[in-house]
């Protein structure tokens, strides 16, 4: 068997690690070895001291879904009092805001709900597109996708075709959770399976649309399930070549059904050194900074970050989760030069923006 640190180090030279492999470093590994480890794994894929953000917003368009995750305070079951559903024209406000801020990313995000059709989509994204053709349409879930192709009685291929005609040009990772069917059953059991959300992705992808992907871990998931979400990831990525960037981030408990307990800092940055070096066939792992907290966020930049993520400038569900966490332009370049990092502005797709403006970092 080999050593933690021959672990270690092959890992911090692209080597590839099995499942196994994966498994015991992050149970046995030491924190600061991982981040270590991830660090050096980091910069050598980008030795520059440049750490990237984007300008962005999510504009959570409705809250009435039929799936009911127990770890989601944001949905409104169908014909709920609570629940609803903006205009077209309230959303194309909310994108001119964030327009007006240099948001060069759009994502449009909602619930599952079935009273809306692919039109409503194609008509929506054809106005964003026309009126702010600056910006990018990066939006939507695998569970929408889905959705639609339930509403429409049509495949998951013409769906995403037909949103891409429309101007969605890149697909989020939001809706993978733990993409292992134990957990699925317990936390979302009406949410697609496993292998349906690789497939949307692959589907998305073979039209030329770039993905993300992201893990919701911390609900109820094993050190093994959290390995095994990053392996399967692996292995579309080996197949595919689409994913952009990975996107870990921590389940916000307190106003949800599900409940338990909020993860800790370190366990965050355990998770982060680990997808650094198990996913070494993704080029960007990014600190979601929205539930962990800015300054977790900024130590994620020494554990194998080598992206900020996004403004958000308007966002719901992690907010009425229980997170208070928010951030300006001015916030995140501030946190990235006193990492000591320089930040640079991107869009969707990591090319810079040399055309926008830094916001002064500090």
């Amino acid at each position: 068997m080999s050593s933690l640190v021959s672990l270690l180090d092959r890992a911090a030279g692209g080597g590839r690690l099995t499942f196994d492999e994966g498994v015991r470093l992050y149970n046995d590994a030491d924190i600061h070895d991982l981040g270590a480890a991830a660090h050096a794994r980091r910069m050598q894929l980008y030795p520059t001291n440049v750490v990237t953000y984007v300008i962005d917003t999510t504009i959570n368009y409705t809250n009435v879904c039929n799936v009911h995750c127990t770890f989601c305070a944001f949905f409104r079951p169908e014909n709920h009092k609570e629940g609803y559903t903006m205009s077209h024209d309230t959303v194309l406000e909310r994108v001119k805001y964030a327009a007006d801020q240099g948001a060069t990313q759009i994502m449009i995000q909602g619930g599952v709900n079935p009273e809306l059709g692919i039109d409503w989509f194609e008509t929506l994204f054809d106005r964003v597109r026309r009126e702010y053709p600056d910006v990018d349409i990066h939006s939507l879930s695998v569970s929408e996708i889905v959705g639609l192709a339930h509403v429409e009685q049509i495949g998951i291929h013409d769906v995403l075709s037909r949103l891409k005609a429309a101007g969605m040009k890149s697909l989020p990772g939001a809706g993978a959770e733990i993409l292992v069917e134990r957990v699925r059953k317990r936390i979302s059991a009406r949410k697609v399976k496993p292998h349906e959300w690789l497939d949307v992705m692959r589907v998305a992808q073979t039209l030329g649309m770039p993905t993300t992907a992201t893990m919701m871990f911390g609900s109820i998931e094993t050190a093994e399930e959290r390995i095994e979400h990053m392996h399967v990831l692996r292995e579309l990525q080996d197949e595919t070549g689409g994913f952009t960037a990975f996107i870990p981030w921590y389940y916000v408990p307190f106003k949800t059904p599900l409940r338990g307990r909020e993860a800790t800092g370190l366990e965050y940055l355990r998770v982060l050194a680990v997808s650094r070096l198990y996913l070494d066939n993704f080029p960007h792992l990014q600190a979601s900074w929205l539930t962990p907290g800015l300054k977790m966020g900024q130590m994620a930049l020494f554990y194998g970050c080598d992206d900020m993520g996004g403004t958000i400038i308007e966002e719901r569900v992690v907010h009425d989760a229980g997170s208070t966490n928010e951030a300006t332009r001015r916030d995140l370049e501030s946190l990235i030069v006193k990492a000591g990092f320089t930040p640079v502005i991107r869009d969707t797709y990591w090319n810079t923006r040399n055309d926008i403006a830094l916001a002064t970092a500090v």
